[in-house]
């Protein structure tokens, strides 16, 4: 284990250009410095044969706010021809993984704030069994969230400069048609993130993933335990407040009534069992 403080930028290079097969990055932020860092640095045969799993946070916040620069994410793809760009909420993480060799763990984002004006702190590890056990809890960590293809992509990056350029007049403005415009904006930015991270499926199937996840990481759970460990997962499927309809499906106050049907279904399939006062994963049963 190495303590990285002002050489977090060398240390990055360096993980890029040694990477041959897998790189994971997970950054809630991403700005084009940061991405461009890793392009800069990833070898040609990378580029061309390696698979890149990015994880990070596309909430509509973090756009207009500026602190994700979707472009950035679009030009991974662009140039990398195994990306893959992977959205969570509340993700946190700041983590970037190389194959099974390196792993850095920092307070950094993939920005330029984080990389190179603030001041950052973190660990590189290169104990392989240590990097496989990182890289592993993000894949599974990350697999609870939604997969972004290029063509969302594209539209988030539409997306992002009415966003921004309204929250801007919203802010500058005491008009209540500013703010009505911006607000309306927001709510269709979150709605098709909702759709991405339901998929073509339903929201049970989203819950059941999530549900196995945490009884696989923490043991027995009762069910007020799994409400509210899949509402900090999942703020925008778990809504009290609200009732959205999107194509024709309940999002938010029926977000319960979905995690029972989860709960019966993985109990149905031998997944799951429950005792009679918490639910328990049956591979940890054994």
């Amino acid at each position: 284990m190495r303590l990285i403080q002002r050489d977090l930028p060398a240390r990055l290079r360096e993980l890029f250009r040694q990477a041959e097969r897998d790189v994971l990055i997970s950054s809630p932020y991403v700005g084009q410095e940061g991405v461009q860092l890793a392009l800069d640095n990833f070898p040609p045969g990378f580029r061309r044969d390696g698979r890149l799993v990015f994880l990070t946070d596309l909430s509509p916040r973090n756009i207009y706010q500026s602190a994700t620069d979707p472009t950035a994410l679009l030009s991974l793809c662009d140039q990398v021809s195994g990306a893959a760009v992977q959205h969570l909420p509340r993700l946190h993480a700041k983590v970037y993984v190389a194959d099974n060799k390196t792993a850095i763990v920092t307070s950094a984002n993939c920005t330029a704030g984080g990389l190179f004006r603030n001041y950052e702190y973190g660990v590189e590890i290169s104990d392989p069994p240590v990097v496989t056990a990182i890289r592993q809890d993000l894949e599974d960590y990350g697999a609870l969230g939604a997969s972004v293809p290029r063509e969302r992509l594209e539209s988030f990056c539409a997306a992002a400069i009415q966003l921004r350029q309204l929250f801007k007049a919203a802010n500058e403005s005491v008009s209540r048609q500013f703010r009505e415009a911006f607000q309306q904006h927001v709510e269709v930015a979150e709605i098709e993130l909702i759709r991405l991270r339901v998929g073509t499926g339903a929201l049970h199937t989203v819950f059941g993933q999530t549900t196995l996840y945490l009884l696989r990481r923490h043991g027995r759970l009762t069910t007020e335990e799994l409400h509210q460990y899949i509402s900090d997962i999942h703020p925008d499927l778990c809504d009290d407040s609200v009732d959205r309809i999107i194509d024709g499906k309940h999002f938010g106050k029926k977000w319960k009534h979905a995690v029972r049907s989860a709960q019966q279904q993985l109990k149905q399939k031998n997944l799951v069992v429950y005792d009679g006062e918490a639910w328990m994963a049956v591979e940890a049963r054994t």
